[in-house]
């Protein structure tokens, strides 16, 4: 297989899509534009979706780039693009304890994730939290994975069952 120039990462959240977006950029020397970044002002307020798509859009003309995620308002835009979608379909105990350990470290090292904006334990414990997301998203990015490895007109999808297939994977790809 050739090195992608345009690779989306998608997963439920705490899957590892930014860390696998990070490790891709500095294998295939690849610019990485991390999701959140491009979603969220401070304070935890979301950039209008009218705006997402218009970043995103301009980001996907490039002709190289890795994306750790896509969203409801945009995610068609680097699906049309895309050389392949890395899908991290791991078992809903592994990404949720993925999860979990990274949002209690964030919490305790009061690590910023995005644009100054950090975990409190007040939104781990709302009904808005990253642990609620990760229940109630799970089944549809599953779902949404294996609809797009299945659709001929979609561009490759990459499955990965486990961190074990991953790992597997990184050590063929070519370098950069």
């Amino acid at each position: 297989m050739s090195a992608p120039r345009r690779i989306l990462i998608y997963g439920v959240h705490g899957a590892g899509k930014s860390t696998l977006a990070e490790r891709l950029a500095e294998h295939l020397g690849l610019p990485w534009y991390p999701v959140d970044d491009l979603l969220w002002k401070p304070g935890w307020v979301e950039v209008p979706v009218a705006q997402q798509r218009s970043r995103i859009e301009k980001i996907c003309q490039r002709d190289r780039w890795i994306l750790d995620g896509a969203y409801h308002g945009w995610r068609d835009v680097p699906l049309a693009r895309a050389d392949l979608v890395v899908g991290l379909g791991y078992p809903r105990w592994c990404s949720f304890w993925r999860l979990l350990r990274r949002t209690m470290r964030r919490l305790v090292t009061g690590e910023e994730i995005c644009n100054g904006n950090r975990e409190s334990l007040g939104s781990v414990l709302s009904g808005d939290s990253i642990l609620v997301w990760h229940v109630g998203g799970f089944g549809r990015a599953r779902r949404r994975m294996r609809a797009w490895q299945a659709d001929p007109s979609a561009p490759p999808v990459l499955l990965m069952r486990s961190p074990a297939d991953l790992d597997d994977w990184l050590i063929d790809l070519p370098r950069r």
